[in-house]
C-alpha cells in the first residue's frame, strides 16, 4: 500500500509540473508578460494550452489526495517538491533555456528545505488533535487580515508588483486553504454524526477566498515569471505556512520538542525561502527580462537625450 501511494505522488508530481508549463506558457502567450486582466483572462478560458494545463493540475491534485489517504504525510509530502526539478527542466528546454550555476543551486536548497522541513515537523507534530472554535475563529480572522494586505498591495501597487510578490502571495494563501481543508474535513467526519451542521460559515467563506485569490495570485505570477518558479514558492511556501499554522495556532506542536528539532526546522525554511528568493533573482527567465529593461530604459533615455538636444539646436 505505501509503494502504491508513492506511484501516485510522484505521478501526481508530474501533472503538477507539466500542468504547470503548460498554463505558465499560455499565459505569457497571451498577456506578453504584462499584468493579467479580467479580458486576457477570459481569452485563457479559450486557450486549448491553458485548458490542457487546467486538466493536468486538477489529475495532479487528484493523485495527491489518494497518495495522503494511502500513505503517510511524512513519506508523501516531500515528494511534490520533484515538480520543482521537473518543471525547471521541461520549462528550460520548451524556451531553449540553459540553466546557470545559480538556478541549480536555488532549485537545490528549495528543494532540501522544504523536504526538510516537513520531514522535521511531522515528526513534532500531535495527530487526531481537535480544533476549538476560537481556534477556527483565529485562523479566519488571520486569513482575513492576510487577504487584507494582499488586496490593498495589488490596489495601490498592481503595475509595480513583481512575480515574487503574486508567488508569496499564492504560498500563503494555500497554506491556508490547507488549514482549513482539514478543519473542514474533521467536522463533516465527526462523530456527532452532524456532518454539515458542524460547518461554521465563516470557515466557508475563508477557504473560498483563499482559493479563489490563490488561484488568481498563480495566475498572475504565470504572466510575470517563469513556471518553475511559480511551483518553487508553492512547494517550499505552501506546506510551511500550513504546518506553521498548525503549530502555533492550532496546538499541533509536541510538548517534548527538542530545542534543536526547533532551530532545525527554523534554518530549514529559511534555506527554502532563501531558494525561492534566490530563484527569483538568477533564473535566466527573470535574469533576460532585466537585460531587456535595461536595454529598453537606456534607448529611452538615449532618445529623451536626443530630442532635447534637437530642442536646444532650434
Amino acid at each position: 500500500m505505501v509503494w502504491l501511494a508513492v506511484a501516485c505522488a510522484v505521478a501526481g508530481a508530474f501533472f503538477l509540473a507539466f500542468g504547470a508549463q503548460r498554463q505558465g506558457s499560455a499565459v505569457q502567450a497571451n498577456t506578453g508578460g504584462l499584468a493579467l486582466g479580467g479580458s486576457s483572462f477570459l481569452r485563457l478560458l479559450r486557450t486549448p494550452r491553458w485548458i490542457f494545463g487546467l486538466l493536468l493540475l486538477g489529475a495532479g491534485m487528484a493523485l495527491n489526495v489518494v497518495a495522503l489517504t494511502l500513505g503517510t504525510l511524512t513519506v508523501i509530502q516531500p515528494i511534490g517538491a520533484i515538480a520543482l526539478v521537473i518543471t525547471t527542466i521541461v520549462n528550460s528546454r520548451d524556451q531553449g533555456i540553459r540553466l546557470n550555476r545559480g538556478t541549480v543551486v536555488a532549485i537545490t536548497c528549495c528543494v532540501t528545505g522544504s523536504a526538510l522541513f516537513v520531514l522535521l515537523a511531522v515528526n513534532v507534530v500531535r495527530e487526531n488533535t481537535a480544533v476549538t472554535v476560537e481556534e477556527e475563529l483565529t485562523v479566519a480572522l488571520l486569513l482575513a487580515g492576510v487577504v487584507g494586505v494582499l488586496g490593498s498591495c495589488v490596489l495601490l501597487w498592481h503595475h509595480r508588483l513583481r512575480a515574487f510578490f503574486y508567488i508569496l502571495g499564492a504560498g500563503v494563501l494555500f497554506g491556508f486553504v490547507a488549514v482549513l481543508t482539514r478543519i473542514i474535513s474533521k467536522q463533516l467526519f465527526d462523530p456527532n454524526g452532524l456532518f454539515l451542521l458542524n460547518l461554521q460559515w465563516y470557515s466557508l467563506i475563508a477557504i473560498a477566498t483563499a482559493g479563489g485569490l490563490g488561484s488568481w495570485f498563480v495566475q498572475s505570477a504565470y504572466s510575470s515569471g517563469p513556471p518553475d518558479l511559480v511551483i518553487a514558492g508553492l512547494t517550499v511556501i505552501d506546506p510551511i505556512v500550513g504546518i506553521g499554522i498548525g503549530i502555533t495556532i492550532l496546538g499541533e506542536l509536541r510538548p517534548d520538542v527538542p530545542a534543536v528539532i526547533a532551530i532545525a526546522m527554523a534554518g530549514a525554511a529559511l534555506l527554502a525561502i532563501v531558494g525561492v528568493i534566490a530563484l527569483s533573482r538568477h533564473h535566466p527567465d527573470v535574469v533576460e527580462r532585466r537585460r531587456i529593461a535595461r536595454l529598453e530604459a537606456a534607448d529611452a533615455g538615449s532618445t529623451s537625450w536626443r530630442q532635447q538636444a534637437r530642442r536646444k539646436a532650434y
